[in-house]
């Protein structure tokens, strides 16, 4: 059975305004996946943490770009594409650098608008150079998997 979502609206809601996410979204059908947090970092690296291991950009676009990219592989590995995402969570350094995010985001989002909160934290435990961390739930097809 194919999966089933739905984007939640206000009944009052601005229609003059373009927000980057979905008020709400209900699944009616299909599994749930609930992933970890990717980063810039290679989603498969040692623990403890090796310095060799985090040779990263220093910009917010290049990470934002290679974290959308451990997102896609870790979707693909559940059957699922971008726009199966939900819900994101989205955790960065320095918020003042969301828009550069934004502007990635929305490149590998099209017009497919997930549930995200952004949410600004003094360091991400990974590493230091880490600059974002993206946690996500998508919906895969019942029949998936």
């Amino acid at each position: 059975m194919a999966k089933e979502i739905s984007i939640v609206h206000h009944a009052d809601r601005r229609t003059d305004v373009v927000m980057p996410y979905a008020p709400g979204i209900v699944v009616g059908r299909g599994r749930l996946v609930f992933l970890s947090g990717v980063t810039a970092a290679a989603v498969y690296h040692s623990h403890p943490h090796r310095e060799e291991e985090f040779d990263l950009p220093s910009t917010m676009r290049e990470q934002a770009v290679l974290a959308m990219e451990n997102l896609k592989k870790t979707l693909a590995a559940v059957g699922c594409t971008l726009a199966d995402l939900v819900s994101a969570t989205r955790f960065l350094t320095d918020v003042a650098e969301q828009d550069d995010l934004n502007r990635v985001w929305a490149a590998y989002l099209g017009g497919h608008l997930p549930t995200t909160t952004t949410v600004e934290v003094s360091r991400l435990a990974t590493h230091p150079r880490c600059k974002l961390e993206i946690s996500a739930i998508a919906v895969a097809d019942e029949a998936t998997g």
